[in-house]
């Protein structure tokens, strides 16, 4: 079966890889175009000449270009492995069995280019990846493969993804692949009324709100990270939590303090005050001191108990639907 890939970054080079070591006949690679100075290269385009695959660098995967290109390849099957655009109908057509993606969710569930961040800001105790057909829709094709991961109290979007949802993906494309190049693979549609769609994690999103409980709050700052961060207003300054463990109350016990005020300031980072329970932040980020521990910020600027975080939204809707 003659197989297009498509990706970038190390997580596509390794499937690629993958799908080379299995002895999957691979007819052409496309990935993103070069960036003038970029400080890293690409390992997906690096192993594609490496191996002498026809390669293209189209700056969108729809139009003419494109699909005169994989025209003249004759591919059975495109294989997207970390894909960042949509891919035009016209060139998904010219495949005998269309195309498949890797996606980093137990779809239809978080549904959206960052499903990872939203099921730990959602509390989620488990997520996992799915190998579906792509159709006219985000997200919505038959599945082909799927498998769980558990999320850790202590997972970050960096750790579950580099450490779960990485290796996972890597395994389950080229298992994708061998079953439908053995007529074995099945189409499960996806079932829309477990379906959900979140928008792209950004700023707006992950405003702390001091109101929430502990528990919340903490999710939302491992879901933030390492982009594009929990944030918290003091001074008028924007400071950014990275690393936070949450001191939970009991649901009827109320604040001591008013949400948002600093109880104590210790050598393990300084704690605050939430809607319910308490938060202990450890690590922050700030424009004018980087990335420190939360114990040395509170000692470079000053902060102290009975020092109060200002309000600055509402923090994301935790909505699914």
């Amino acid at each position: 079966m003659r197989l297009i890939v498509i990706g970038q970054a190390s997580f596509g080079r390794d499937c690629l890889q993958a799908l080379l070591d299995r002895g999957e006949e691979v007819v052409g690679a496309m990935t993103v175009p070069d960036v003038p100075e970029a400080k890293k290269p690409n390992p997906f385009k690096e192993l594609a000449v490496e191996c002498g695959l026809p390669l293209l660098q189209p700056r969108t995967l729809k139009g003419p270009e494109v699909a005169d290109w994989v025209r003249d390849k004759k591919p059975d099957l495109f294989v997207l492995v970390f894909v960042t655009q949509y891919m035009g109908k016209d060139v998904i057509d010219v495949a005998t069995h269309g195309a498949i993606n890797y996606h980093p969710s137990l779809l239809p569930k978080y549904r959206g280019g960052t499903a990872i961040a939203w099921a730990i800001i959602h509390g989620e105790l488990q997520t996992g990846v799915t190998i579906h057909y792509i159709d006219d829709g985000v997200d919505t094709g038959d599945i082909v493969l799927q498998e769980s991961v558990p999320i850790a109290p202590d997972d970050t979007t960096a750790s579950l993804y580099f450490n779960k949802l990485y290796p996972l993906g890597v395994k389950l494309v080229p298992e994708a692949v061998r079953l439908i190049r053995e007529g074995k693979a099945p189409r499960i549609p996806q079932d829309p009324r477990l379906a959900s769609f979140q928008p792209a994690l950004k700023p707006k999103h992950t405003a702390i709100d001091w109101r929430q409980g502990a528990e919340t709050i903490h999710n939302l700052v491992r879901g933030a990270f390492p982009v594009p961060g929990a944030r918290a207003l003091w001074r008028g300054n924007s400071l950014i939590l990275l690393e936070a463990a949450p001191k939970p109350a009991k649901i009827w016990e109320r604040p001591s303090h008013a949400p948002g005020e600093v109880l104590a300031v210790t050598a393990d980072g300084f704690t605050v005050q939430t809607g319910l329970g308490e938060l202990l932040v450890k690590r922050v980020q700030s424009k004018e001191a980087g990335k420190v521990s939360a114990a040395d910020f509170a000692k470079a600027t000053g902060l102290k108990a009975g020092d109060t975080f200002e309000p600055i939204g509402h923090g994301p809707s935790l909505s699914r639907g």
